[in-house]
């Protein structure tokens, strides 16, 4: 009885085997056998030697070969889709890390948005964007750690980027949501019961007032930064769809949106940077 399992076992294997061997005897198409030729582990190198200065890229080099993988894959081959510029990249990746709490990495990539040339000022707000997001204590957690960087790299402290008061925060608030939305508070406002409308005041002077309205970067960059955050969540396909359609709505066309997410994907992953991206299919079909 053994033996005849042993042998039907020794047959399955073998079987296995000339399935496999077949299916790499297949020829590869054209585009997957033009994917090698495209140099991109020199390109990687070039831009990691711009961004990363000194030991700015530890945390990259200390990966091994994990660490090499992704730098090949995040400066070889992503950062060569879209038209964003190194700027953009840098706040979206700051943003993701953010929402990730993955802080170490984000003191690197902190220092490499400093090497690329974006300032204090906006190197914060792509951080303080994510608080309406995903809540204070982590965006106050990444805040610690920009702020260790950006001493290391010897920048100057961020300066307050704040332009409402608290007697106007509410009323300039709605009017920058309803810049974005024009369909937005108002109907919220009156179709929510009575122990729910303090949530659409929230949004007029918390999400909207305190942080939409902030200084060093604009509505159309905040607007691509919070696509990005909510995308990165994961399971929040339904505020995915919403935003993408404010950032057609503020003027950030839909190969602005796909750059963006799939700066997001090294981060995020494949799952959820599908997903955004089937919600940004649907809605500009819509």
């Amino acid at each position: 009885m053994r033996s005849k399992i042993a042998a039907l076992t020794a047959a399955a294997l073998f079987a296995v085997i000339l399935g496999a061997g077949a299916c790499f005897a297949e020829e590869a198409p054209q585009w997957a056998k033009e994917i090698g030729a495209r140099g991109r582990v020199k390109a990687a190198e070039a831009k990691t030697a711009e961004l990363f200065k000194g030991d700015d890229g530890a945390y990259y080099k200390n990966g091994g070969e994990l660490g090499q993988m992704m730098t090949n894959f995040v400066y070889g081959d992503v950062y060569n889709v879209g038209k964003l510029t190194d700027k953009q990249r840098a706040l979206i990746t700051l943003s993701v890390l953010t929402v990730n709490q993955t802080l170490d990495e984000l003191k690197a990539q902190v220092k490499a948005a400093v090497n690329a040339g974006v300032s204090p000022e906006e190197i914060q707000e792509a951080i303080y964007q994510c608080a309406p997001y995903i809540g204070f204590s982590k965006a106050l957690a990444a805040a610690d750690k920009m702020n260790e960087a950006l001493r290391e790299k010897k920048a100057a402290p961020p300066k307050s980027m704040a332009t409402v008061t608290e007697a106007d925060r509410g009323e300039k608030g709605y009017l920058t949501q309803k810049s974005i939305f024009p369909g937005g508070l108002d109907g919220m406002y009156q179709s929510s019961p009575e122990n729910r409308r303090h949530v659409a005041e929230y949004l007029a002077s918390m999400c909207f007032g305190d942080f939409y309205t902030r200084g060093a970067l604009d509505i159309k960059t905040r607007e691509i930064l919070t696509l990005c955050i909510i995308s990165a969540q994961g399971g929040c396909e339904a505020q995915v769809k919403a935003h993408v359609q404010g950032n057609l709505n503020v003027g950030n066309d839909e190969d602005t949106m796909v750059a963006a997410i799939t700066q997001c994907l090294p981060y995020m992953g494949f799952p959820r940077t599908l997903n955004a991206l089937a919600c940004v299919d649907e809605v500009v079909k819509r």
